[in-house]
């Protein structure tokens, strides 16, 4: 089973800013041990799109996908410490983000599926 989650962080509103963020992203920039730290947390894909300075990432996980565990996982593993670190000086967490929360999920509200 499939699961998506969608996650919202703001980013520096700096041109320059956005572009570098965007250029760490770019294909292949991303460094391995990050995109494989991913792929072995149960998230079969994951996009980031922006719209001004706001950031919102649709992941779509299979039934072996754990937060706490990715986050436990994250916590311990230098490289992925080493991206979160350099992404942090670009993003900028939501007003109404709870304490250490970088990236807020948000709650499905419609689903054209569910319409009769």
């Amino acid at each position: 089973m499939t699961e998506r989650h969608v996650l919202l962080v703001d980013i520096a509103d700096e041109p320059e800013a956005v572009a570098a963020y965007e250029a760490w992203h770019a294909p292949g920039a991303v460094p391995a041990p990050v995109v494989a730290s991913i792929r072995a947390a149960g998230i079969t894909a994951m996009d980031i799109y922006r719209t001004g300075g706001r950031l919102v990432m649709v992941m779509e996980t299979d039934a072996s996908f754990d937060a706490a565990a990715k986050a436990a996982a994250d916590a311990a593993d230098p490289a992925v410490q080493a991206w979160e670190a350099k992404m942090d000086a670009y993003q900028r967490r939501l007003p109404w983000a709870e304490p250490g929360v970088k990236w807020v999920e948000a709650r499905r509200i419609f689903s054209l599926a569910e319409q009769g």
